[in-house]
């Protein structure tokens, strides 16, 4: 069995490409339905966030055939023809695909080295594909080290404290355009997890004002409360968006929906100074052409890469010694990925040598006289199992041993030529 992993990350493509390449969430399950075929691919599970897209999945057809799968699949379900992704694409199986998978989770190949929000996401992922019935033996144990390992690397390195995230990205932002963010009023645009994180790190870094707008109305108006706002209408935010000095965008439109001619109006009416609009939605929900208009200073999740690429020095002795706990939990959970693989086999010859056994017992039983009936039940319950273990115990041995070398199979091939079984 081998586990294998296609993906695309903010590292190898454009912001544009993951867009493309999203699912959201109403997707999830038919994908997923669509992609576990029972014949190449087993079980698999889909991580999409803003900055990754990736497929992880488990095939008994090998690894080779396994990330073909995963590719052509990707390239299928979204239109785009295979030629055009395999630039951006990474292709990683077995221990590679292990260990970038605990690296995810563990935020070490996150834009925000050290962020919170991927294990979460790493989470859900695996919620979706438990309830979509995609979850099988060797996903599941892979699942449950991903999210032990995340969590050590957290309580044991301090590549988390005082961590940076898109939400302290935004703060950073704000206070390099305005300075003072005392008299500042933000509008979140769309009540998500990440928006709501952005605003409530720019309410804590002074601003003095929240409005929030979401198309579902009890949403925003929760978000207000929460933080002692305000709500509007999400069709009336471009009312309230002159008196706006920050603006957040976080939804799961599919498209744009804060657009350069509305909003060139709507500002004409504003009496002081620039508006910051940060826009940390996959696919991006503000037009990138706003960047043009007066006074507008508009960043995207990928303009973010310079000021965080400053924080992740800060960082690199901590990713250090959680590389090294990574290095560790990868070579543990590979050996323990061989011992499920060799369970079969150790049935398996357990039960020729118990064949064996009871043949002899059975072929040599008027040689043993009259017995009881608790003398019957002793042979067969206790003397011969003892001596099924005694036996298989040196066999199992070398099981092992070969499965540590990647051979278990020939092994066992091996085993019973020598006990002569067909």
């Amino acid at each position: 069995m081998n586990i294998v992993l296609v993906g695309l990350s903010h590292k190898t493509a454009p912001l544009a490409m993951r867009e493309r390449l999203a699912f959201g969430e109403s997707q999830l399950a038919e994908a997923l339905a669509r992609l576990v075929d029972q014949e190449i691919l087993e079980e698999a599970l889909i991580v999409s966030t803003c900055n990754r897209v990736e497929l992880i999945a488990s095939t008994p057809a090998g690894a080779d055939r396994g990330m073909e799968q995963l590719a052509n699949f990707l390239s299928d379900f979204h239109q785009l023809p295979l030629n055009s992704l395999n630039g951006h694409l990474y292709r990683h199986s077995d221990t590679k695909a292990i260990r970038h998978l605990f690296r995810v989770a563990s935020s070490l190949d996150s834009l925000v080295v050290g962020e919170s929000q991927i294990l979460g996401q790493v989470k859900e992922a695996y919620q979706h594909a438990i309830n979509a019935g995609t979850i099988g033996r060797v996903l599941s144990q892979l699942m449950h080290r991903t999210l032990s390992v995340a969590k050590r690397v957290r309580t044991e390195t301090g590549v988390a404290q005082n961590p940076v995230s898109v939400s302290s990205v935004s703060v950073e932002l704000a206070r390099k355009i305005f300075g003072d963010l005392s008299d500042k009023t933000v509008l979140l645009v769309g009540a998500g997890e990440m928006g709501e994180l952005a605003a409530r790190s720019l309410i804590e870094a002074g601003t003095s004002k929240l409005i929030v707008t979401n198309r579902t109305a009890e949403r925003a108006e929760e978000i207000a409360n929460k933080y002692s706002g305000g709500a509007v209408n999400f069709e009336a935010f471009y009312d309230v968006l002159p008196s706006a000095d920050i603006v957040i965008c976080s939804t799961g439109a599919p498209d744009y929906v804060i657009r350069p001619a509305e909003t060139k109006r709507a500002l004409k009416s504003r009496k002081k100074g620039p508006v910051l609009f940060v826009d940390i939605s996959v696919p991006r929900n503000i037009d990138p052409a706003l960047a043009a208009l007066e006074n507008a200073f508009l960043f995207d999740v990928d303009d973010l890469d310079s000021i965080v690429k400053s924080n992740i020095r800060e960082r690199e002795q901590e990713a250090r010694q959680a590389e090294s706990i990574i290095d560790a939990e990868v070579e543990q959970f590979v050996e323990q990925l061989r011992s499920l693989d060799i369970g079969p086999a150790v049935v398996e010859v357990k039960e020729l040598l118990a064949q064996i056994v009871i043949g002899e017992f059975r072929r040599n039983r008027k040689r043993l006289g009259e017995l009881t009936e608790q003398q019957e039940a002793a042979i067969e319950d206790v003397l011969i199992p003892a001596l099924v273990n005694k036996l298989s115990h040196p066999m199992i041995v070398h099981i092992r041993n070969a499965a540590r070398e990647g051979k278990p199979t020939q092994m066992v091939d091996e085993l019973r030529r020598m006990i002569r079984i067909d």
